[in-house]
């Protein structure tokens, strides 16, 4: 695949299953990034700030390895009130900014590159901020949701509209539904290796689509635990479809982050980010 500075070269074999309607978007933290929304470090971070604590020794370590689902395992568990604190800081950082100019111009292309031959809405996403639906709203664009663990069968006949697959924020304060987020480890064992409805959907969902990935840096711990639940699905045989990551690459090291990406059974789709910068532009206005 050839990689070129202005943004990404999309391949013929990806370009010819969107047409075919068989591509489905999954979207990350960085298609939030110009409303001012942070990744999921920057998330914990902001978290600790507003609930006023810093980390512990075990917290750092966990921290410093960017296993940042179970650094606020770990926090959730000494708090007092467990859980509580925790949620309602992640809800007050993930305010949407829909002041910022383009907040939601990456949204509303997705929503519609998603849209099928027949117009059918097949998108999925693991960000809690509510977006997309300021996007549809701002584009008048139709949008229904399905929020975890309430999630449709991904298949053609029983899907039409944006899945919320870690669940997705109330429009008023609402602790049940901020307890229900998938945020911390203990969140996503449950979601991928105890009850599995997680897993399941995302088994489904590359057994019947081209997935392609969007808005995830390369050592993501969604896209770690997503990765894990189709490996296993492999290992008992089940054969998956190629999935597919737009990926940010500083110049001169396009092969090192190929091989990262591959060693994760992804195929990336490189785009130039000036190196020591956090400039994701060529994403943006591809």
């Amino acid at each position: 695949m050839q990689f070129i500075a202005n943004g990404p070269e999309i391949p013929n074999v990806l370009l010819q299953a969107h047409e075919e309607g068989r591509v489905v978007f999954f979207c990350g933290a960085g298609i939030s990034y110009p409303a001012g929304l942070p990744d999921f470090k920057g998330l914990v971070e902001q978290i600790y700030r507003r609930i006023g604590t810093k980390l512990t020794e075990d917290e750092h370590y966990a921290f410093d390895r960017e296993q940042y689902d179970a650094t606020l395992d770990l926090l959730e568990r000494r708090l007092p009130g467990p859980r509580r604190a925790v949620r309602r800081a992640l809800a007050q950082v993930l305010k949407t900014g829909l002041g910022h100019k383009d907040a939601y111009d990456t949204h509303a292309a997705l929503l519609r590159l998603a849209r099928s031959p027949e117009d059918s809405l097949r998108l999925v996403t693991t960000n809690f901020d509510r977006m997309f639906h300021a996007a549809a709203k701002h584009t008048k664009q139709k949008l229904h949701a399905y929020t975890a663990p309430m999630l449709p069968i991904p298949k053609n006949s029983r899907w039409n509209g944006l899945v919320y697959l870690h669940g997705r924020l109330p429009e008023e304060p609402d602790d049940t539904a901020l307890n229900r987020l998938v945020v911390t480890s203990g969140d996503f064992g449950l979601a991928y290796l105890t009850e599995r409805w997680a897993a399941r959907f995302v088994s489904e969902l590359f057994r019947n689509y081209v997935v392609c990935f969007v808005g995830y840096s390369i050592n993501d711990p969604v896209l770690r635990y997503m990765m894990d639940a189709l490996a296993a699905d492999r290992m008992l045989g089940e054969v998956t479809p190629q999935a597919w990551a737009l990926g940010d690459c500083e110049p001169g090291q396009e092969h090192r982050k190929t091989i990262e990406w591959e060693a994760k059974g992804v195929t990336p789709i490189l785009y130039e980010v000036p190196a020591g910068s956090h400039d994701h532009s060529a994403l943006y206005q591809t």
